[in-house]
């Protein structure tokens, strides 16, 4: 098996507590992580606010020291080789690194020198990226006055500049109105159809679920789950199916139908509610069925478990509902 682009083992980071938390406590914000991502994925840390997501990827970063545990970044060690890693990887933080008082394209143009570009080179390279992203016609402006979409589109082509192999990407869309979310996923997935490996954190589910190969659920410094998005979502038990019915006595024999052909199914006076795997290819087996019993159904849902699902099944917790622990990075 080809040696994997970024490489974890056991990554732990602890902190000594702000004041009023105790005497010299001792705050575990990543606790014995392991990931494992190969060249050419979009791979998501999923979790809510304060999980460790963010600490985590600064670690990858070689923005913060690991207290614990190993990393290798394109096959270079996370610590010995900090330099060595710089160079092949993009960061783009939840806040972003543009110069307010500087257009964005100086802001590109010295990002691009910054990773040893000449002058020529790094004018180049701006044209080329202020091109692909479609946001030349406002680069000569002050990123003062920029939209947040806006600003968060030069961040992304401010991580890319240098063409790295691996790019990270901190909460990439928190705080973007949809359109301008939406802006920015069409531009990951431009990336990733271009060859580019891709790190994300979010704690948004539709984000998960839309841009990631394959997704880590992290919850209070500790990965709970891992792997595609459909992988996970079957860990909840299946797809649901609603069928209503014109009576109460067509679906009680509506059960009787299909009670030994479901994993599960739940009777609710016209209604039912079956638990099926691939519930897009049963339901029409489902149909044809009650069709030949002379059964005719009125209403029919189909939906899928949510990643909300799987964190709720993990940790006993809804994720959009998780008390934000504090991140101490």
């Amino acid at each position: 098996m080809a040696e994997p682009i970024l490489l974890a083992e056991q990554l732990r980071k602890t902190f000594i507590a702000k004041k009023g938390m105790g005497p010299k406590a001792v705050v575990e914000a990543v606790r014995g992580v392991d990931l494992r991502v190969g060249a050419g994925e979009v791979f998501g840390l999923l979790g809510p606010n304060g999980a460790g997501k963010t600490t985590t990827m600064r670690m990858l970063c070689t923005l913060l020291p690991p207290s614990g545990g190993s990393g290798r970044i394109a096959g270079f060690d996370l610590i010995r080789d900090q330099a060595e890693v710089r160079k092949r990887i993009g960061y783009v933080s939840q806040k972003g690194g543009m110069e307010r008082v500087a257009t964005g394209r100086e802001n590109l143009l010295l990002q691009a020198q910054l990773y040893g570009m000449s002058r020529r080179q790094a004018v180049e390279r701006v044209n080329v990226i202020l091109a692909r992203l479609k946001i030349g016609e406002f680069a000569d402006r002050k990123t003062n006055t920029y939209s947040g979409g806006q600003r968060r589109i030069f961040d992304l082509a401010s991580g890319i500049i240098h063409s790295p192999p691996l790019l990270f990407l901190d909460e990439p869309t928190t705080g973007l109105d949809p359109q301008s979310r939406s802006r920015v996923w069409e531009e990951v997935g431009r990336l990733h159809g271009e060859g580019a490996t891709i790190f994300l954190t979010t704690h948004y589910l539709e984000e998960a679920d839309a841009l990631c190969d394959r997704v880590a659920i992290v919850d209070r410094g500790q990965v709970v789950a891992h792997g595609t998005p459909a992988e996970l979502k079957r860990l909840v038990g299946g797809d649901t199916i609603a069928l209503g019915f014109a009576s109460a006595d067509h679906a009680a024999r509506a059960r009787n139908v299909l009670l030994h052909s479901v994993k599960e199914l739940v009777i609710d006076e016209r209604a039912l509610r079956l638990t099926v795997e691939q519930g897009d290819e049963r339901l029409p087996i489902i149909l044809a069925a009650l069709n030949a019993a002379q059964l005719p159904v009125l209403t029919v849902a189909l939906s899928r478990p949510t990643l909300d699902q799987v964190f709720l099944k993990l940790t006993g917790r809804s994720l959009t509902a998780a008390e934000p622990a504090e991140d101490a990075a």
